[in-house]
C-alpha cells in the first residue's frame, strides 16, 4: 500500500462545500454540548457565574491524519505509563531528590518548593489516606526523522488532564459529518473504518467512581476543585452528569476561595466535609474524592491562605486526584530524570516491588517507552555544564535568529530545542531562537527549575480547516465563512487518557480514550484553553 501523502491533506473543498461543512460542524457542536463560556468583562471572582450564553469550542472541520500503527502504539503504552507514574508517586525518596526544596528543583522553583514543603509536613504528621487516584493524559506528536515517522511524547499530565469529554464530542461530530455528507467524497481515507471510537467521558468517570467506591461511604460526594470563572466548564459538567446518571454519585463544585470557608476536617477521623447553604440540599457533605481542576499553577494561589486550603484538603481522608506526590510526579524535571540510565527500568521492574504491583511484564516495555522520548537535559547552574549538555544537538530550521552578539549562550544550537519549566496549562515554554538570550538573562540559581528538550520536528505541509470559537474581534459576527474558518498549515498533538487507583497494593488502571488538538504551525503552544489550538479528532491512515 502506498504511503500516505501528508502534504496533500486536507482534500480540496469548493466554497459551497466549505460552507456546508462549517454549518454542519458548528450546529452539531452547539447542539451536543461541545461548548465554552464566552469571555466576559463583568464576571466576578467571588460570585458564582450563572451562564446565559455559550459558544462552540474551537474545532476542526476535517479530522487530522494519523498513522494507524502509531495510534495503536500510543494506546498500548498507556497502561505502562499509568503504572510508571503511580510508582513514581509512591517513591518518596526519588521525589524528594528530584522535586524537593532541599536537594531538588524546589530549591529553584518557589511554587514547586511550596507544594513539596507542604507535602513533607503532612508526611511527618502521618498520611491518613494511602490511596491515590490519577486521571492521566500522555501527549504525543509525530517526529519526522530519517524518512520515517516516530511517535514522540510531549509530556505526561498528572493534574487537571482536561478536554476528555469535549474531545469525545469532537470525534462524534466528525463521524456525524461523515455520515451526513460523506465529506462530499473528497478523499478515500474519509471512511467510517478510519474514524476510531472515543468514549473518554465514561472512562474518566469510571476512575472517579472507583475511588469513590474505595472510600466506602455511599452517600459521600465527589469534590471538584475548580478555577473561578472557568470557561471550560462544560468539559467538567459532562463528567459530573456521567457520575450522577451512571453511578448515582453527586458532585460538589468549589473554588479554593470557596473551600477556605466551606471545608472542615474532623480532628479525630480527618473526614472532610463541605458546608454549603442551600434551600434544596442539606449539608454538610462528606467528601470521598477530591478532583483537582485547579491548583496546578501559581496564579491559583494569590495569597498564602490558598496554600493552607490546599494542604487542608491533602490532610483529609478523601482520596485525592491527584495527591501532592502525584502532582509533583508530573513535573517536567521528573520527565527528564526518567530518561537517565537505569531509572525507568528500576520503576518498571516488579522484582522486590512492594507498591504499585501489576500483572503486566512492564520491563518488556522499557525500550518502547524510551523510544517515545526525545533527548532531555537538566539545566545545571554552571554555564559550562549547560553547553556540554546541549551543544552537540543538530541544528534544524533557519539559524540562530537575532541573538545579541557576545552573550554567553549565543553558540547554543537553539533551533532544535525547547526549554520547559515546572508548569502546566500552556504558554510557559521558551522556544528555539529565543533560548540563548533567555538563558543569558536567567539567574544561575533559577536554571535548575528548567529542562531542555529536543524539539519534535513534525511532518510539514499538512493543512487543516480551523473554525474559530467566537465572533470577530469587532464584536459582530456576520456569518461569513471566510471570516470564521481559516485554512492553515497545522501541527496535531495526540493525547491518550488513562486512570490509575493505587496505594500499597495493586494498581487498578485502564486506558480510557484520546484527544487531538491541532494548531497552526506559527504557534509553539498547544493548549486549547489557553487559546492556541482547536479540538480535533483523527482519521487513521
Amino acid at each position: 500500500m502506498a504511503s500516505f501523502n501528508f502534504a496533500a491533506w486536507p482534500p480540496q473543498l469548493t466554497p459551497e462545500q466549505l460552507e456546508a461543512l462549517t454549518l454542519a460542524a458548528t450546529t452539531y457542536a452547539l447542539s451536543h454540548g461541545l461548548l465554552y463560556l464566552p469571555p466576559s468583562q463583568s464576571s466576578s471572582n467571588t460570585q458564582p457565574r450563572i451562564p446565559t450564553t455559550a459558544i462552540h469550542a474551537p474545532i476542526s472541520l476535517i479530522p487530522a491524519p494519523f498513522p494507524r500503527a502509531q495510534f495503536q502504539a500510543a494506546r498500548g503504552l498507556q497502561s505502562v505509563y499509568n503504572v510508571l507514574y503511580a510508582r513514581v508517586a509512591m517513591d518518596t525518596q526519588f521525589l524528594d531528590t528530584v522535586m524537593g526544596a532541599e536537594e531538588g528543583v524546589g530549591k529553584a522553583d518557589q511554587f514547586t518548593g511550596t507544594l513539596w514543603r507542604g507535602w513533607k509536613k503532612i508526611r511527618e504528621h502521618g498520611v491518613v489516606q494511602p490511596l491515590h487516584l490519577g486521571l492521566f493524559r500522555s501527549d504525543y506528536m509525530l517526529h519526522a526523522a530519517e524518512d520515517r515517522l516516530a511517535l514522540k511524547q510531549v509530556e505526561f499530565n498528572t493534574i487537571s488532564s482536561s478536554f476528555g469529554p469535549l474531545s469525545e464530542r469532537a470525534a462524534a461530530m466528525h463521524r456525524n459529518i461523515l455520515a451526513s455528507t460523506s465529506y462530499f467524497s473528497t478523499s478515500p481515507h474519509l471512511t467510517a473504518d478510519n474514524f476510531p471510537e472515543n468514549n473518554t467521558t465514561s472512562g474518566l468517570a469510571e476512575g472517579l467512581a472507583k475511588a469513590h467506591e474505595a472510600y466506602g461511604v455511599r452517600d459521600a460526594r465527589i469534590l471538584f476543585v475548580v478555577q473561578p470563572n472557568e470557561r471550560n466548564v462544560f468539559d467538567q459538567r459532562w463528567l459530573e452528569y456521567e457520575l450522577l446518571e451512571k453511578h448515582q454519585i453527586h458532585v460538589v463544585r468549589q473554588t479554593l476561595a470557596d473551600l477556605a470557608v466551606s471545608a472542615s476536617l474532623d480532628p479525630s477521623t480527618q473526614v472532610l466535609t463541605i458546608t454549603i447553604p442551600s434551600p434544596t440540599n442539606p449539608s454538610p457533605y462528606e467528601i470521598s474524592t477530591i478532583y483537582f481542576r485547579a491548583s496546578y499553577t501559581p496564579s491559583d494561589f494569590p495569597s498564602p491562605s490558598y496554600y493552607d486550603t490546599r494542604f487542608l484538603l491533602e490532610r483529609s481522608r478523601a482520596i485525592k486526584c491527584p495527591s501532592l506526590p502525584l502532582q509533583l510526579a508530573g513535573g517536567k524535571k521528573v520527565q527528564e530524570a526518567l530518561t537517565r540510565p537505569g531509572v525507568l527500568e528500576r520503576f518498571l521492574s516488579n522484582e522486590g516491588a512492594t507498591w504499585g504491583t501489576h500483572a503486566l511484564d512492564l520491563t518488556a516495555h522499557a525500550a518502547d517507552i524510551r523510544a517515545t522520548w526525545m533527548g532531555m537535559w537538566a539545566l545545571d547552574s554552571e554555564d559550562v555544564d549547560i553547553a556540554a549538555a546541549l551543544d552537540h544537538l543538530p541544528v534544524s530550521g533557519q539559524g540562530q535568529g537575532n541573538v545579541p552578539p557576545g552573550t554567553r549562550f549565543a553558540h547554543l544550537k537553539a533551533p532544535s530545542l525547547v526549554l520547559k519549566p515546572q508548569r502546566e496549562g500552556g504558554g510557559n515554554n521558551v522556544y528555539r531562537e529565543a533560548i540563548p538570550a533567555f538563558l543569558d538573562a536567567l539567574p544561575a540559581e533559577e536554571r535548575e527549575a528548567w529542562i531542555a528538550m529536543e524539539m519534535i520536528e513534525t511532518p510539514r505541509g499538512i493543512s487543516g480547516y480551523l473554525v474559530r470559537a467566537s465572533p470577530s474581534s469587532s464584536g459582530t459576527d456576520n456569518g461569513s465563512t471566510e471570516k470564521k474558518v481559516v485554512r492553515a498549515e497545522v501541527i496535531s498533538e495526540l493525547g491518550f487518557f488513562g486512570y490509575a487507583l493505587f496505594g500499597e497494593g495493586e494498581v487498578v488502571e485502564r486506558e480510557v480514550g484520546w484527544l487531538v488538538r491541532t494548531k497552526g504551525t506559527e504557534s509553539n503552544e498547544g493548549g486549547v484553553a489557553a487559546g492556541f489550538s482547536v479540538l480535533d479528532s483523527v482519521v487513521l491512515v
